[in-house]
């Protein structure tokens, strides 16, 4: 069995502290999946606008969805977070990275088990910072205490 990822707990810490808008990739209506609560977690106990993107582009928690990354308009997005599995998780990059440009994205976040190293560096060679294979919720009392940057 290989090593667990390593995250830099400084980008981890900065991400979670900037109040910039999160791409939630897989967010749907249906309220059973972890994606859900995390997004209303993020949305209502963090501040943070999010962006729905879904096959179904359904609104949810009162956010337009939207089908892929390539549908969302120009605007400043702070993180692509993936809810796909590590087998899907190469094509959001790399979707990410021909809209990085346009959306201003600054990074890839790659939720628990989701881990695919190879998308990992193409997007660091593209210039985006990576978060792999775990949860914000779960990095966050690790840095609440320092509280949110306004």
């Amino acid at each position: 069995m290989g090593l667990k990822h390593q995250n830099d707990p400084d980008l981890v810490r900065g991400l979670l502290m900037d109040p910039g808008t999160w791409v939630i990739v897989g967010l749907s209506a249906n309220r059973d999946r972890v994606a859900y609560g995390i997004s209303q977690w993020l949305h209502v106990e963090l501040g943070k606008s999010i962006i729905p993107v879904h096959p179904k582009a359904e609104t949810v928690h009162g956010a337009r969805g939207y089908a892929s990354i390539a549908d969302i308009p120009d605007q400043d997005v702070k993180v692509i977070d993936c809810f796909v599995s590590s087998e899907h998780v190469g094509a959001v990059v790399d979707e990410a990275i021909a809209h990085k440009d346009r959306l201003r994205i600054d990074a890839v976040w790659m939720q628990v088990g989701v881990v695919d190293a190879a998308a990992a560096e193409r997007a660091r060679a593209a210039g985006l910072d990576v978060v792999m294979d775990t949860c914000p919720r779960h990095e966050w009392p690790k840095v609440r205490s320092e509280g949110m940057q306004r």
